[in-house]
């Protein structure tokens, strides 16, 4: 299935709404949706871990009207969401105090049930796309029962196409060899600081006639802005001072050539064939109006040049 319209590769992370490394008012959340859709973004991804299904039901609110044969909708299973006697603050990076707690499960009744519940927090009749999310440490339940249910569900008709989300390449790699899968979702690992995807993931799902979704562009914040701001991530982590030390030179060679390194970032994979396009996180309709901006930026063929002849981007990473 084509995941992206025609001319249109950008579409809307739904992390941040579901609070993560901060909250999001709900205001903003319906905000956020809005603009990415006056923006023209037609591509929406979430998942039940977001904020412990708060993700789910906000972007449902914000897609509440729209005309549903008119964008692709993806969501994700592997953990289940239940509820607990008493509130807690979430422990996984999500500015939350619920009930509600999170446990994996990739059994063919965790999939089913993972399935029903996130139509109903999002209020829609269908997933256009479903990830097995995060499977790093459960690949044979995945391979054994996960996979199976999708493809069962697919071959019906249930979902249009199925895959896998994770923040890795080389299990990413074994799914897309070994599985009968479509699409993945690759977290932060084909950036323009961190593009090493090009090892193992992309050439398979060139072979494999497999689709893309980059993600994590912005590998959590370090190149979000013109400069590396103080306390920089990268991949949730405050960045080492190597990468602070790149992604500086990386945005004086961009500020040479009158563009931007986020410009330069959310750039960058869509040049690779098997990229069909990026979903970026936002948390307030500012940031989707700033990200389209960016994405509409018109880059010079030279900096990209100029970026392979100072080491600074691998020569294989396919540039215009």
């Amino acid at each position: 299935m084509k995941l992206f319209p025609e001319g249109q590769r950008v579409g809307l992370g739904g992390a941040p709404m579901g609070n993560l490394l901060g909250e999001v008012s709900e205001t903003d959340a319906t905000a956020t949706v809005n603009a990415a859709w006056d923006e023209g973004w037609r591509y929406f991804d979430t998942a039940p871990h977001y904020g412990l299904g708060l993700a789910e039901e906000r972007l449902g609110v914000g897609l509440r009207g729209k005309p549903r044969d008119e964008f692709v909708l993806s969501s994700k299973v592997g953990r289940i969401i239940y509820s607990a006697d008493s509130e807690a603050v979430d422990d996984e990076g999500f500015a939350i105090n619920t009930t509600r707690r999170r446990r994996w499960d990739f059994s063919r009744d965790g999939v089913l049930r993972s399935i029903e519940d996130s139509l109903r927090r999002i209020g829609t009749d269908r997933l256009d796309v479903v990830f097995v999310h995060d499977p790093d440490d459960h690949f044979d339940e995945a391979v054994a029962t996960a996979f199976p249910t999708l493809i069962e569900l697919r071959d019906q008709g249930v979902i249009g196409a199925i895959g896998s989300g994770m923040n890795q390449s080389a299990m990413l790699t074994r799914f897309v060899r070994e599985v009968d899968i479509d699409v993945i979702m690759l977290a932060g690992r084909y950036s323009l600081i961190d593009p090493d995807g090009l090892d193992d993931v992309l050439p398979a799902c060139l072979e494999n006639n497999v689709q893309v979704v980059a993600v994590g562009i912005f590998n959590s914040g370090l190149l979000s802005q013109p400069r590396p701001v103080a306390g920089a991530t990268f991949n949730y982590e405050p960045a080492a001072q190597a990468l602070l030390d790149k992604a500086n030179r990386i945005a004086d060679l961009c500020e040479s050539h009158g563009v931007t390194l986020p410009a330069a970032a959310l750039a960058f994979p869509l040049f690779h064939p098997a990229v069909a396009g990026i979903a970026v996180g936002c948390r307030t309709p500012e940031e989707v109006h700033t990200n389209a901006a960016l994405s509409r930026t018109d880059i010079p063929k030279t900096l990209w040049t100029d970026l392979k002849s100072a080491g600074l981007l691998r020569e294989d990473a396919p540039t215009p």
